[in-house]
């Protein structure tokens, strides 16, 4: 029998946001739709099913800013009756440089509002996080500017590679278990 996931991708919605550091959760879950449309739900979210071996992945991207996506999220997880502990946040994170990525479990929001907004949601932050490494601006730049403009040249370079990275932690989280896909993605 098949499980089901809820993998949330945090950005913002719109074309002004599509290609930011900000959204690099929404890019890895369109490479992990292989080219299948995202239907609107009621829960205010765009959704996608997925296979990932014999689990089923629910994509999620918020039609709202991301730092309103908890309340979204919580009634897309009820809808499918999902629990915290398979539910997977894939996220933009300024203290890891380009292109490193972590998987955890739990923690804090350490300033993010999209997650600070899932964990008061849920009342726990107990749900499983892909961090993907954006880096830190050079110089006075307001890291909430930063994360809002595109990739950089050389960052672009590389970005297809990182978000195949990110969709690959994912499978794997889903697949093997959090102690191998830690050992996999997290050197």
């Amino acid at each position: 029998m098949a499980d089901r996931w809820l993998v949330i991708g945090l950005g913002n919605p719109g074309a002004e946001y599509e290609k930011t550091r900000h959204n690099i959760g929404q890019l890895v879950l369109a490479n992990l739709a292989h080219n299948q449309k995202f239907s609107a739900h009621k829960s205010r979210m765009q959704i996608c099913e997925v296979r990932c071996g014999d689990q089923r992945l629910v994509l999620a991207k918020s039609r709202g800013f991301m730092n309103e996506s908890g309340g979204p999220v919580r009634s897309l997880a009820d809808f499918y009756k999902i629990e915290i502990n398979k539910i997977i946040a894939i996220h933009d994170e300024l203290d890891l440089p380009f292109n490193a990525l972590r998987i955890k479990q739990g923690g804090g929001d350490n300033g993010h509002n999209g997650l600070k907004s899932l964990t008061d949601s849920f009342s726990s932050g107990d749900y499983y996080r892909i961090r993907m490494g954006i880096g830190r601006p050079i110089g006075d730049q307001d890291p909430a500017d930063f994360v809002l403009k595109p990739f950089s040249k050389d960052e672009r370079g590389d970005i297809d590679q990182f978000i195949q990275k990110g969709a690959d932690a994912i499978s794997s989280l889903v697949v093997n278990g959090l102690d191998q896909a830690q050992t996999a993605f997290n050197s």
